[in-house]
């Protein structure tokens, strides 16, 4: 980052939002300091917006010795995901896609008579991922993995839309609920 740009950015970021945006883009553990450093924050203020969003579920902690590392959680991942996705679809589109991807599942069991991409494996003795089978077997990984997001995207969408997400749900009386349903 050259320095206008990273005058730019400490000047229309808080410190919040730059703590916030590097732990986004951090996909290895990192410590406190390691984040203070990238977001142009002190170590005591980069340790003070992590524990908040280790508190909100945005980030989980590892030890390492004496130094704790962040990194993203699971679930804010899956999250953002989702959330990217129910932008750009339907959830008629997501479902339909969950159809398909069930289907082609289904297929490659019945094909190659396993259940799942790692019994694929071990049947075949794939050790070579350029090979056809293992290009499959990358393939049925890579389908499993997008048919669970896209499975938890079509609930956290109906959870939003419901208002159970929110605290929002109405009763069946019509009155809009007060406590969170999650």
């Amino acid at each position: 980052m050259n320095d206008v740009v990273e005058e730019e950015w400490i000047e229309e970021t808080t410190p919040f939002e730059r703590v916030y945006e590097t732990i986004r883009r951090a996909y290895d553990p990192v410590s406190a300091t390691q984040i203070a450093d990238r977001a142009r924050v002190s170590p005591t203020t980069a340790r003070k917006h992590l524990r908040t969003l280790e508190s909100a579920g945005e980030v989980t902690t590892s030890q390492d010795g004496q130094t704790t590392h962040y990194r993203r959680s699971e679930t804010a991942i899956v999250t953002e995901h989702a959330q990217s996705l129910l932008a750009e679809q339907t959830p008629e589109e997501i479902a339909s896609g969950i159809a398909d991807m069930k289907a082609q599942i289904q297929e490659w069991r019945e094909e190659y008579g396993v259940d799942s991409p790692e019994e694929f494996a071990r049947e075949l003795d794939i050790d070579d991922a350029d090979s056809d089978h293992g290009a499959l077997l990358t393939e049925w990984q890579t389908t499993r993995r997008n048919l669970a997001l896209a499975q938890a995207t079509l609930a956290i969408g109906e959870a939003s839309h419901t208002g159970h997400l929110t605290g929002t749900d109405t009763d069946d009386d019509g009155n809009d609920g007060t406590s969170i349903s999650v």
